[in-house]
């Protein structure tokens, strides 16, 4: 990442109390202003059926598409519109071949979404599921980079691991499956949007990211990118909509084995979601207007911050060159209340708790406020 300023404050588009320290983007982004007022709006539309138009079918759909391909650097054409990450990568199990006794590479304690379809796919096949153990160091990529030989069929993994933000070097893994003959799963639900991805390093097979996280969208919409070389795929159902010619509803019943170029045969159903495309249009705006790099850089600053504070009280922190500069898992002492996590929030600070960490994960709207709320509610609660 190249050196960019952090944003001012951008808490005042955002919907939150003064006094609510919100720092658990991880779990769910608070909503835009902006975002609100385009939900409502399309509600009021969808209220008057005739003033929604067949093109409006396709054509929010395909500027969704190229937002969030600018996201992540890649071309708007590999983009379909999901309802989950399970979706997506389920989808992309499907897609893959994996014969008895190959190898699908994930990481321990990875999120369910990117493990259960592979567990499945493996039960399928008769192929094995290797997990990666966690690294006490934080180096993940190391790990993975053992793990991957030319026994393994799929690399699923995250960029930065869901429960404390520890990173994944997805160019170094991507270089390596392709040499392995593997194919590369990526889960960028915890990253994307605030910390800047390439897909023409990576070069994943497939992509996978939530939208109501980093990209800050409504939830229940999804993005999977598909490579190039993945884009002649089986989708998961037969919609109408995927197919050539399907913008002519006059000619409808002229069925067509076709289907509509690059990414969007993998469309989910009613992907022209009249309420949550304009909220996500609007999100996706949003980030693009802010950019990435000043978003990482914005977070980063925050997250050390948080760091130092935990750091005094004892709470183990992970090197920062081997964490995603936007979430930070503080590792927990053995005698750490249970309901830490509650404590915090009876204090209107928001965070969560993963695993063995507690996570935190600040934003643009975080605030120097926030910050000293959150030192004084952690030294109260342990």
């Amino acid at each position: 990442m190249t050196d960019a300023a952090a944003l001012p404050s951008q808490r005042h588009r955002f919907d939150l109390p003064r006094d609510v320290a919100y720092l658990n983007n991880a779990y769910m982004a608070p909503q835009l202003t902006d975002v609100t007022v385009a939900g409502q709006r399309a509600v009021a539309r969808k209220a008057s059926p005739w003033k929604v138009h067949p093109a409006d079918f396709f054509d929010d759909l395909e500027q969704l598409r190229g937002l969030f391909a600018s996201v992540c650097e890649a071309d708007a054409d590999g983009v379909a519109c999901v309802p989950a990450v399970s979706y997506g990568i389920s989808l992309a199990a499907a897609n893959l071949p994996v014969r008895e006794g190959e190898r699908i590479v994930v990481l321990a304690e990875q999120f369910p979404s990117n493990v259960y379809p592979w567990r499945a796919k493996a039960a399928a096949v008769g192929a094995e599921l290797v997990t990666v153990p966690r690294p006490p160091d934080g180096n993940w990529t190391r790990g993975v980079l053992e793990a991957v030989d030319d026994r393994v069929a799929v690399v699923a993994l995250p960029h930065c691991h869901w429960t404390d933000g520890t990173l994944v070097d997805l160019a170094a893994v991507g270089e390596r499956s392709r040499a392995a003959g593997a194919a590369l799963v990526v889960d960028a639900s915890q990253s994307l949007g605030a910390l800047p991805l390439d897909v023409h390093r990576i070069q994943p097979d497939f992509l996978v990211a939530a939208g109501y996280k980093t990209l800050l969208g409504p939830y229940s919409l999804a993005y999977l990118w598909a490579a190039p070389w993945r884009r002649d795929g089986v989708p998961l159902e037969q919609a109408w909509a995927t197919r050539e010619g399907s913008e002519d509803f006059a000619r409808l019943v002229d069925y067509r084995d076709a289907f509509r170029p690059g990414g969007r045969r993998y469309d989910v159903g009613e992907a022209a979601n009249f309420i949550l495309v304009p909220m996500a249009i609007v999100a996706l705006r949003a980030v693009a207007e802010w950019g990435v790099e000043r978003i990482a850089a914005t977070a980063r600053v925050r997250t050390e911050e948080i760091g130092a504070v935990a750091g005094q009280v004892g709470l183990a922190v992970p090197p920062p060159e081997r964490r995603a500069g936007h979430v930070l898992g503080l590792g927990l002492p053995a005698d750490a209340p249970a309901d830490l996590a509650d404590r915090l929030a009876d204090a209107d600070v928001h965070v969560s708790v993963r695993g063995s960490s507690l996570r935190v994960a600040p934003h643009v709207y975080t605030t120097d406020d926030d910050i000293a709320r959150f030192r004084g509610a952690l030294a109260a609660a342990l």
